[in-house]
């Protein structure tokens, strides 16, 4: 039994929630109206919205502080635009904008009759790589039962992000660097981590981690998993 280990669950259902006719975000951490004592950013990881667009919908958003913003369409295509870039996202990819302070960036649903899903992530850049740019990746999770880096190899900032798909009671381990913190967010599915139960779109935050190694086991089919070190 793991005692070690400090953790925090974000419940899904706890979620904050912005709504209008064309669009929907849940927040797991503090975003826009949406403000808890419990859910501040967790160390270099200010924001994850898992994000749905109605057909022909765009938001646009805009970052106060350097900031990486990692873009990953889950279901259906995504068109993303900013000073430094524009272009299409399809799942299997995930394209990084890094911005600085005032700069701002849209996302739009190309398709005319179905509605797409993404996760937006947004991590700190660290003073000594500030910078603008666009980097894409691509990852293949048909290849299951193993986590994909899923943020792209130029990115200047240290953080990882990893995604997996999954088969039922299937286990993995992931080691990360000593004193790094892991944030984990259940896409789809059911697993445990680290004796904890998560359920889809649950987040886990862990730190002072045993041994730096997170052990996890997929209880149910096709379970995503995503995974973010910090």
């Amino acid at each position: 039994m793991d005692t070690q280990t400090q953790a925090q669950l974000y419940l899904a259902d706890q979620r904050g929630c912005a709504q209008t006719p064309f669009f929907r975000s849940y927040h797991t951490f503090n975003f826009g109206t949406y403000q808890q004592d419990s859910r501040h950013s967790f160390g270099a990881l200010q924001l994850l919205n898992d994000d749905s667009l109605l057909a022909g919908a765009s938001l646009s958003l805009t970052v106060e502080q350097p900031t990486d913003v990692l873009l990953l369409p889950m279901v259906g295509g995504l068109e993303y635009s900013s000073e430094q870039a524009s272009g299409f996202l399809e799942p299997g990819q995930a394209g990084l904008l890094s911005l600085m302070p005032g700069m701002s960036y849209s996302i739009s649903n190309p398709y005319p009759t179905e509605t797409i899903n993404l996760l937006q992530i947004w991590l700190t850049q660290p003073a000594n790589c500030s910078e603008t740019r666009f980097a894409g990746t691509t990852f293949d999770l048909s290849q299951k039962n193993v986590l994909h880096a899923c943020m792209p190899e130029s990115a200047s900032s240290p953080q990882q992000v990893f995604i997996g798909r999954y088969d039922g009671r299937a286990d993995d381990t992931f080691t990360t660097a000593p004193e790094r913190h892991v944030f984990v967010f259940v896409i789809q599915g059911v697993f445990e981590i680290q004796n904890r139960l998560l359920h889809e779109r649950d987040g886990l935050s862990l730190t002072t981690i045993q041994q730096d190694t997170i052990d996890f086991e997929a209880l149910s089919s096709d379970a995503i998993l995503l995974l973010i070190t910090l």
